[in-house]
């Protein structure tokens, strides 16, 4: 019989991060010695107390379907962590609890796009934001951030990007993939140019806030601009600054009638997060802060043995990150030449994939991100790990002709 899929999944990739990994892993099972570097994972375990803490859960009988926005005690964890490392209060009916961050911006979308309808994308941006928009038929609207701006969103450009048709600005800061951070003075002029367009809904993704660096704060523009706050979904989650990706714990603070809609969405979805999952959650929003301190300042020294390294390639490129635990190398000076298996490298997927294929390090390229010619590198990894890999793309990048 003949198959017909929804129209909505035509022209819907799978993320590029998805597919470097899976090719790294297939040369992987060839026998090759591949340094993956494409996916935004830590490296650190799960703190042994979280551990403990869903142990316990699952001992004490917390085994039953939970509620499909949260636990009550979830809940109160996460308002306190609002209050307590944000300045935002959140009652209870303005919380929920999703499966990842990744199924917060899915409700939030499906509550409130339609066809036609725009979503302000700042670019580089996480590869997941316009795909998801595409799949309920609105239309990405990109907003370049320059490297010379540190990647930060201008408000000037945003304002120029904004229309009628606009439902959602995105802003992503500590950034995914580039590690900029939008302080209190660039969030300001932001809501300022926001307060113009009173029926636009703001998406805050925060899921790197304590992965920062040197000093730098990173701040929500919900405690900045507090009037925006009716409209704004303060996204977070459990899996970056706790090392726990894979138990599936996102959540956000927002308006209570927006988080209704989303979640009806979710209750028709997928119900409510893992109970286990969730008892583990609170014990990392309520537990001690050293370890998110001691994982940020080895990301931190990570992060400027990389960007020495790839400082001192010459045809790259490389700002210094403020946040989150990604290089994003620009690599414009080594288009056009060629490898020493004879590839052209004309795009930063050309040189991605030969860097994978002849130098054995596995990188997404700028175009998933929208923002090309660059690539992406997780420094969350090991040391020794970071170091090779540095010096195989010296080396594939010496190679050049």
């Amino acid at each position: 019989m003949a198959r017909v899929f929804a129209q909505r999944l035509n022209g819907l990739p799978a993320p590029a991060t998805i597919e470097m990994a899976r090719r790294a892993r297939a040369l992987r099972a060839e026998g090759r010695d591949v340094i993956l570097l494409a996916l935004g994972e830590p490296d650190f375990p799960t703190p042994p107390a979280v551990v403990q803490a869903a142990h316990q859960a699952a001992l004490d009988g917390q085994t039953r379907y939970p509620p499909v926005d949260g636990t009550p005690a979830l809940k109160a964890a996460i308002a306190r962590k609002f209050l307590r490392d944000n300045a935002l209060e959140y009652a209870a009916d303005e919380i929920m609890v999703s499966n990842g961050g990744k199924q917060v911006i899915f409700n939030a979308f499906m509550a409130t796009l339609d066809p036609g309808d725009e979503v302000v994308v700042p670019a580089p941006y996480w590869v997941s934001y316009p795909l998801i928009a595409r799949m309920f038929g609105a239309t990405p609207v990109f907003v370049t951030c320059r490297e010379e701006d540190g990647f930060r969103l201008r408000a000037d450009a945003l304002a120029a990007a904004l229309t009628p048709r606009t439902r959602w600005v995105v802003l992503n800061f500590p950034n995914n993939p580039t590690g900029a951070v939008c302080q209190q003075d660039d969030l300001e002029a932001i809501a300022k140019v926001l307060r113009d367009y009173p029926d636009v809904w703001i998406l805050s993704d925060e899921i790197y806030e304590h992965l920062v660096f040197d000093g730098v704060r990173a701040a929500s523009i919900a405690a900045v601009a507090p009037d925006l706050k009716a409209r704004t979904i303060t996204l977070n989650g459990v899996s970056k600054a706790y090392a726990m990706t894979g138990w599936r714990v996102g959540f956000a603070g927002g308006p209570a009638d927006l988080l209704a809609a989303m979640r009806g969405v979710q209750g028709n979805a997928t119900s409510g997060v893992c109970s286990i999952a969730q008892a583990a959650a609170v014990a990392a929003l309520d537990g001690p802060t050293d370890l998110v301190r001691e994982m940020a300042a080895v990301y931190s020294r990570r992060r400027t043995l990389v960007v020495e390294a790839l400082r001192a390639v010459p045809g790259l490129t490389c700002a210094m990150p403020e946040g989150a635990f990604y290089a994003y190398p620009g690599v414009a000076g080594c288009l056009g030449r060629t490898t020493a298996a004879g590839r052209v490298l004309e795009t930063d997927s050309d040189f991605a994939i030969a860097l994978l294929e002849e130098g054995l390090v596995a990188t997404v390229p700028g175009s998933a991100f929208g923002f090309s010619p660059y690539l992406r590198l997780s420094c969350a990894t090991s040391d020794d790990a970071l170091r090779e890999a540095c010096a195989r793309i010296a080396a594939f990048v010496a190679g050049l002709r």
